[in-house]
């Protein structure tokens, strides 16, 4: 089910993927106008650098835009001690808060960014400014972005930590309550311009293009004013005899990309998700189903720019564009012995977000032509402090598993288990996997809340497709299954293991059969979707009383041509 289209925006997008092996190349020798204010201890010192003095871009064409993908290979650099954020929300009713994380050996101390400054979780907003010139030296554009510290980041060093313990990319998920930004001392991240859902309209053609930091962030950061100048060639993109197109720079190719999504942007679409190869971020990427595609958070730019974002539907071989990864393993055998539950152990918390990315859609992708359905994004989320492990094992000609829950210690020995359920193979296109029960179902209640007008799937392949909070205590910012290769198993599997990691969460879009609600025939007015997690609490976990939420939506139009509204949940407009 790719299309042309969606080809050409994989592609365009592997560009930006070679930013990272460049800076780490060249770096040492990058220019960087300006003298470095004296170095406080504790404090990072920024600075803004390029990869490479020249960048070629290709111009590509699809459903009637046309232009590129505005990577022009720039970074900040870190050095003195790492940059970090807390960026959390007490509630949706609250604005975002980011504080400064500064550390000095064992000392912390805290710096709250100016209110207003942080808009939301996907980086800090008008970071960069970027005029571009022609040849013949006319301004022909002007640009801002946003910047995301987990952004591609490379070392620039090699006596820089080997690793980043940062997540990956910035969440895009409109209901995330907490994260976490940084960049690793020595490291630098990519700082990207532009709207990679639009492209960025340049001719063919000779520019000069200069890259700088808003003088309100060189303010606060103590930045040098260092603007870098790339000089840029935009070329017509080469067919790649699919309809594709071929993309290529003067920059090494790497295999991480840039900006928020784990996440990630992403979900099951079916599933899509988000994450990278040692962390997931926050939004989602959904196959083209042209207009019954539901809307959705854009892809984080750490999964765009591996150049394998051509998620469609969930099954066997198709991932989050993160990476392929081996299976997360069962245990070797089911669990023996008396099942228990110890009182004084941690345990998971699963928790709903409320619904969002509503879409009419009028019977595509398995469902009855002709019909009206429903169709949204749905996450069920862990605030820990465990994870949720479970592991399906099969009887020899068996269609389900029998599925057990365990149980660890501080240590990570394991001291219980319980069983919980089943897990059945699902062999309908787009799926094609091991769906555990009983994890969530979605319901349409009536206007008053008391009448359940319709009822969605409660079985589900679970993967950390979404870093909703990673302020939680124990969240992992690097969980293992970010994509389904890692998690759903194959027709054949004698044994499945999912896991929902500490702070993340497992986002669904209902758009497939079965899971949109058919709204065929109900009169138009004020309904909600309930999203209820553990519906037969059979899972264990500290706290069953926050496993539902209720999102309000009103339906409208004619048979063939209905309409939803969706109002503001608080303070998050996502409709």
């Amino acid at each position: 089910m790719t299309s042309q289209k969606h080809r050409r925006e994989l592609q365009r997008t592997a560009f930006a993927a070679g930013a990272v092996l460049a800076v780490v190349a060249v770096a040492g020798a990058a220019p960087g106008a300006g003298a470095a204010p004296k170095a406080t201890p504790g404090t990072p010192q920024l600075k803004l650098i390029a990869a490479s003095k020249s960048v070629t871009l290709e111009r590509w064409e699809w459903d009637g835009q046309a232009g590129v993908n505005l990577d022009l290979g720039t970074y900040v650099s870190v050095d003195n001690a790492p940059l970090e954020f807390k960026v959390t929300r007490k509630s949706y009713k609250d604005p975002v808060v980011a504080q400064q994380i500064l550390r000095d050996g064992t000392k912390v101390k805290t710096k709250t960014l100016p209110a207003g400054l942080v808009r939301d979780f996907q980086g800090l907003p008008g970071f960069l400014e970027v005029s571009i010139k022609n040849a013949a030296g006319a301004q022909v554009l002007t640009a801002k972005g946003d910047f995301c510290p987990n952004n591609a980041s490379g070392r620039i060093r090699p006596d820089a930590p080997a690793t980043s313990h940062y997540p990956q990319s910035c969440p895009a998920n409109p209901f995330t309550l907490g994260s976490v930004w940084g960049v690793e001392k020595g490291w630098a991240a990519n700082t990207s311009a532009g709207d990679r859902d639009k492209p960025t309209d340049l001719a063919v053609g000779e520019y000069t293009a200069k890259v700088s930091v808003a003088k309100k962030y060189r303010d606060y950061f103590g930045m040098a004013d260092a603007p870098q100048t790339v000089k840029l060639t935009v070329r017509e993109s080469p067919d790649d005899g699919e309809g594709g197109v071929g993309l290529r720079s003067n920059l090494a190719h790497g295999s991480h990309g840039a900006k928020a999504a784990h996440g990630a942007h992403g979900a099951h679409a079916g599933h899509g998700a988000q994450g990278a190869e040692e962390a997931p971020g926050g939004g989602h990427h959904y196959g083209s189903r042209g207009a019954d595609e539901p809307t959705a958070p854009a892809l984080p730019h750490a999964l765009e720019a591996r150049g394998l974002a051509h998620h469609l539907g969930d099954g066997r071989g198709h991932t989050d564009g993160s990476r392929i990864a081996p299976a997360l393993r069962a245990n070797a055998q089911r669990p023996t012995g008396r099942a228990t539950v110890p009182a004084n152990v941690p345990k998971p918390d699963l928790r709903s977000l409320p619904a969002w990315g509503f879409q009419i859609t009028d019977g595509e992708d398995g469902d009855v032509p002709g019909k009206d359905y429903l169709a949204f994004s749905a996450n069920v989320w862990n605030a820990g402090p465990a994870p949720l492990v479970v592991d399906g094992f099969r009887s020899p000609g068996k269609d389900l598993m029998d599925a057990y829950q365990y149980f660890y210690d501080a240590s990570g020995k394991q001291v219980g288990y319980t069983p919980t359920g089943t897990m059945e193979w699902d062999p309908r296109v787009g799926h094609e996997h091991w769906h555990f029960t009983d994890f969530a179902s979605y319901r349409l209640l009536s206007a008053d809340k008391t009448k359940q007008v319709r009822s969605g799937k409660e079985a589900f392949c679970l993967a950390n497709t979404d870093a909703v909070d990673y302020t939680v205590k124990n969240a992992n910012w690097h969980p293992y299954n970010t994509d389904l290769s890692t998690a759903c198993g194959e027709q054949n599997s004698i044994s499945v293991r999912e896991v929902l990691d500490v702070g993340s969460g497992d986002t669904y879009t209902q758009y497939r059969p079965g899971q949109s609600f058919d709204i065929t025939g109900l009169p138009n007015g004020t309904y909600y979707v309930e999203v209820l997690a553990n519906p037969a609490k059979r899972l264990k976990e500290t706290d069953l009383s926050n496993n539902t939420s209720l999102r309000k939506v009103v339906l409208g139009g004619k048979p063939g041509a209905r309409t939803v509204s969706v109002p503001p949940y608080d303070l998050v407009n996502a409709p």
